[in-house]
């Protein structure tokens, strides 16, 4: 792979996470800023890695997005917080997650799909953040019962 391609695409990376993560880290999450940029940037790496040995036997380079989202789940649980009926961090990990996905789809090239998911993610979380305060406000739910993020 050439440099300048790999450059490319673990700066399409990083900057897909980093987008992602301001809105975190604005909203004062535990896995803002930089913790997206970097899962982004890792899935990216792990990705492009595995591209090195496309066609060579017994290769099977889809593995390695599998191990990806394997191994997001390990960091996502790290974030999210239980404590009796009370739920902490569980956007924030979905959040961490798509992240990933992001990487991913840098890894391979798709930049247009790229810019797609990254503004998604960033409106899903600045759209229905407020949203969703709203309906537990309206319906009474106190942040004892359920808080997401």
């Amino acid at each position: 792979m050439e440099l300048l391609n790999f450059g490319l695409k673990i700066g399409a990376a990083l900057l897909a996470g980093l987008l992602i993560g301001i809105e975190r880290e604005i909203q004062n999450k535990n896995a803002g800023l930089k913790t997206n940029g970097l899962v982004a940037l890792g899935a990216a790496v792990f990705v492009l890695t595995s591209l090195h040995f496309e066609g060579e036997d017994y290769v099977d380079m889809t593995r390695v997005i599998g191990q990806v989202v394997t191994g997001i789940g390990f960091i996502g649980a790290g974030v999210i917080l239980h404590k009796g009926t009370v739920v902490r961090g569980l956007t924030t990990a979905a959040t961490v997650w798509c992240s990933a996905g992001a990487g991913c789809l840098a890894a391979i090239g798709q930049y247009g799909e790229l810019a797609i998911l990254t503004t998604l993610i960033v409106s899903v979380n600045i759209i229905f953040g407020p949203i969703d305060r709203w309906i537990r406000k309206k319906y009474g739910h106190s942040n004892d019962e359920k808080m997401e993020d």
